[in-house]
């Protein structure tokens, strides 16, 4: 199996993102609740939790988890205001 040029460009585009240390998927979603309201506080996010930052931005399984939740967040801020 080979790879096209486009998808060698996107793992090498996730490779440079990674870090040292990293969160695994089930740590990160343990803690994607506090990140997400912390976010749409407005609010800077936590030294303990740039981690999960870093972990979105190559994981597209808990990135879609992350955005489910901040859009129910979202709405459920909305649903108080009115």
């Amino acid at each position: 199996m080979s790879l096209s040029e486009t998808e060698i460009a996107q793992l090498l585009k996730l490779l440079r993102r990674t870090e040292d240390r990293e969160l695994n998927c089930e740590q990160c979603l343990a803690l994607v609740a506090e990140f997400a309201e912390s976010h749409l506080a407005g609010k800077s996010i936590p030294a303990g939790l740039q981690a999960i930052e870093q972990h979105l931005a190559v994981c597209g399984e808990c990135l879609e988890e992350y955005e489910a939740l901040r859009l129910t967040l979202d709405g459920l801020r909305g649903g108080r205001d009115a």
